[in-house]
């Protein structure tokens, strides 16, 4: 049976769990093919409590840690109300092809819409063909004001 847990990262097992889940996605091409910093491990749990814009939530098969969502707070100044960026979206490799990303989505927006947050946004790597298809299924699609001038790009520019 599956369970799906908002994050306390008060919570000691909770923060194991999602350091772990974390990592392993970290570890997968599709994440950097490099796991967490040992700075990360052992600080972000400690840095997620205390912020207030996060939201979180762990998915557990039979009470096995098989996924996890993570979302951060923005704000939409076109909407004047909140949005949602998913900024993970992890499903262990033993339990992909499940439906459990889908699920996953799926309560997140739940969430978000009792929040009254106006969308939710994400970014795909353009090779993760799998994800992006999950991702349209649930109906993201991408980003544009005028289709005479394209989607947005994501861009980042790394300041350490």
């Amino acid at each position: 049976m599956l369970q799906l847990v908002i994050v306390d990262f008060e919570n000691v097992q909770h923060g194991s769990t999602f350091i772990d889940l974390l990592d392993g996605y970290a570890l997968d091409p599709m994440g950097g093919g490099q796991g967490l910093s040992e700075y990360s491990k052992q600080h972000l749990v400690k840095k997620l409590a205390q912020r207030v814009d996060v939201l979180s939530i762990l998915a557990f098969l039979n009470q096995t840690p098989v996924g996890l969502i993570t979302g951060f707070e923005g704000f939409s100044t076109f909407h004047c109300k909140p949005l949602l960026n998913i900024h993970d979206l992890v499903v262990h490799p033993d339990f992909r092809g499940q439906g459990l990303a889908t699920q996953l989505l799926e309560s997140v927006e739940r969430l978000a819409i009792e929040r009254g947050y106006c969308k939710l946004t994400l970014e795909v790597l353009s090779g993760n063909e799998t994800a992006y298809a999950v991702y349209r299924k649930a109906g993201f699609s991408g980003y544009q004001l005028d289709p005479v001038l394209g989607e947005a790009i994501f861009l980042e520019k790394a300041l350490a």
